[in-house]
């Protein structure tokens, strides 16, 4: 009987060996049917954009010949007519000498011939009209050395150059030289980051493009030298397409696209609150303006979306809020996070919240640290980070829950422990200053 069991137990082992041996084989299969169908993709893709790039060069290269020819065509009628015109005028003078050498021919006929009366009279007047003509008096007909003679000056070495530049035109890539690497959920955006594949190239510019899973086309978000960047107005739970190429260091053609990839976020983007009146705020509620309205108190997220682990950054181009104009300075101005949303103050410099003030100085439940951070200025860039680092039951005392929290500022952080009385994970992220011009964007 044990070792029927133990029999029994062997073959159910072997059975779920197979079975996962089966899955792996199985998934394997999809693995290369997915790379059968990126092969045959790209390549009717690539033959597609082959013929179209061709088409339209023939159809550019016709127009310029024969432009270049209708140009050359007018150009030759440009001279014939110049180079005729003189000729034409020679002809009707000498055609008109010629007609009136034969009127003055009858009419020295007429008088030999004539009758011997009046013979003398006619032949005094015919040597008086002969005389007056000039008949010594030639006009000057141009020699032919002298006369254009057209010809087309063809250059057979163009046809050379163009097979040699034709022959050269165009690669094909089986491999580009960037390739995405990873995609972080951002609330209301995605981090895309991607790398460099192939070693011998040397790229100086990125190109990073992306579309909705249902739009047919793609939409440049980025071009520079950064290996990363966040992409902003990503609607939550909806599949985005990105790929990346790249420009070689002292080219001007991009490199093949990156093997496209879908990414997404869960995470709802950050909002201020609407309604009060200091703010003015954009149609996506993600820009707040301190306008000049003399009302003053704490702007407010909409919700608590700022969860411990993430990184909440006041800054314009990468993740976060960015100071994008600035106002007057002043000691209450507040940039920070809080456990609650409490009317009332005009600052996050109370319980509760954690902030830094645009002259540098970091607040903690209301208490000035001794650290201070650089001055919040137009382009600066605020950082908070924050992570659990204790939590347990509260005692009497309070105090069993603590985040450390590091807050960067112009490339400068202070770091300390925040100790809170109540678990708390979701904070609210808010804002403060007494003057306006301040502009804040949020994300």
């Amino acid at each position: 009987e044990a070792e029927a069991r133990l029999l029994l137990q062997e073959a159910q082992e072997s059975i779920e060996a197979a079975r996962s041996y089966r899955r792996e084989l199985e998934q394997r299969l999809r693995g290369l049917q997915q790379a059968r169908e990126q092969i045959r993709e790209s390549a009717t893709l690539t033959r597609d954009v082959l013929e179209q790039h061709f088409n339209d060069l023939k159809g550019t290269l016709k127009k310029l010949l024969d432009e270049r020819l209708m140009s050359l065509l007018q150009e030759v009628d440009a001279i014939e007519q110049e180079s005729i015109k003189p000729l034409d005028e020679c002809q009707k003078l000498i055609e008109h000498g010629v007609s009136t050498a034969n009127d003055l021919l009858r009419d020295g006929e007429s008088a030999v011939h004539g009758d011997v009366g009046q013979r003398n009279e006619k032949l005094c007047s015919f040597t008086k009209k002969a005389l007056h003509i000039q008949l010594d008096s030639l006009p000057e007909v141009p020699s032919l050395v002298d006369v254009p003679c057209l010809s087309a000056q063809l250059d057979d070495c163009l046809l050379t150059i163009l097979k040699n530049q034709i022959f050269s035109h165009g690669t094909v890539a089986s491999r580009p030289p960037v390739q995405l690497e990873e995609f972080i959920e951002k609330p209301g955006g995605i981090l895309v980051r991607w790398c460099k594949v192939d070693d011998d190239f040397i790229p100086q510019d990125y190109r990073l493009q992306y579309r909705k899973s249902t739009a047919s086309h793609f939409e440049d978000v980025y071009v520079g030298s950064e290996t990363e960047f966040i992409v902003l107005h990503i609607d939550p739970n909806v599949d985005y397409q990105f790929r990346v190429c790249a420009r070689g260091d002292g080219r001007q053609e991009w490199s093949p696209w990156s093997v496209p990839q879908f990414g997404c976020t869960t995470l709802v983007p950050h909002e201020w609150t609407t309604g009060l009146e200091g703010y003015s705020l954009s149609s996506r509620r993600n820009i707040a303006l301190r306008n000049d309205s003399q009302s003053c108190g704490v702007l407010y997220s909409k919700a608590p979306t700022y969860f411990c682990g993430q990184t909440l950054t006041f800054r314009q181009v990468l993740s976060g809020q960015l100071i994008e104009t600035v106002g007057q300075p002043d000691r209450r101005d507040s940039l920070g996070v809080c456990v609650e949303q409490q009317n009332g103050y005009d600052s996050l410099q109370r319980d509760k919240a954690v902030c830094i003030s645009t002259n540098g100085a970091v607040f903690v439940n209301g208490k000035e640290m001794t650290n201070q951070l650089p001055a919040v200025t137009s382009g600066s860039t605020v950082t908070f980070d924050m992570e659990v680092v204790q939590l347990g039951p509260c005692s009497n005392e309070g105090g069993n829950f603590k985040l450390r929290v590091t807050i960067s500022s112009n490339n400068r952080e202070v770091v300390f422990d925040w100790v809170l009385d109540q678990c708390c994970v979701s904070l609210y992220f808010g804002c403060s200053f007494s003057y306006p011009g301040w502009k804040v964007l949020v994300f």
